[in-house]
């Protein structure tokens, strides 16, 4: 089900608040660099993207992901990404004209069973909505109906005490997670070697 009203406009809120702070820049998603933005996408990209692949990036700020593949050489990547934030969208569309950018939540875009290769998120589930992480997992098994080849995502982790005690931030546990995704696929990996309070699920379809 969609986001509702209230968390979908406090979200958008904060966004907006970074972005014009510090404009086109990792530090507007709520990324601490650059680098760490592209760590943990490096660490998405071994669900196995190829050339000519298509993407749905879900949450996907100014579309940065979309830059990054074609860093990695995987070219002709048929992307499209979502996000609540209207004006994350309206920079990126700015610095990259050539990708599909559209405004919304998963559950908003509703895309097709099976209707793109991958579905990729990254740092879009750490909001904590008061909900015991159940939104996130509606968003975790829609990106998966979603997908013909496989899910990427990552999320920070419940293990790690100063994330587990932040009121504001939703954490998971990857082994309670990782029994969840059991009844999705037989074919999931768990990635949690990379940084202290985070970590990447591959998720493929049998």
């Amino acid at each position: 089900m969609p986001l509702d009203k209230t968390h979908r406009k406090n979200i958008i809120s904060s966004y907006n608040y970074a972005l014009s702070r510090n404009g086109f820049h990792p530090n507007a998603l709520l990324w601490s660099s650059k680098e760490v933005q592209e760590l943990r996408f490096e660490k998405l990209l071994n669900i196995g993207i190829q050339t000519g692949d298509s993407v749905l990036d879900v949450g996907c700020g100014f579309g940065d992901l979309s830059a990054y593949l074609l860093k990695q050489g995987i070219k002709d990547v048929d992307y499209c990404g979502i996000d609540l934030s209207a004006k994350l969208l309206e920079t990126g569309r700015i610095h990259y004209p050539a990708i599909i950018l559209q405004q919304g939540d998963l559950f908003d875009y509703n895309p097709e069973n099976k209707s793109v290769d991958y579905v990729m998120l990254s740092g879009t589930l750490n909001n904590k909505l008061g909900d015991d992480g159940a939104y996130a997992l509606q968003v975790i098994e829609r990106m998966f109906a979603s997908c013909r080849k496989g899910i990427a995502f990552n999320l920070l982790d419940a293990r790690d005490e100063w994330t587990a005690g932040r009121w504001d931030l939703q954490s998971f546990h990857p082994d309670v997670l990782k029994e969840f995704l059991s009844g999705l696929s037989t074919r999931v990996e768990i990635l949690d070697d990379y940084l202290q309070n985070d970590f990447t699920v591959l998720v493929w379809r049998d």
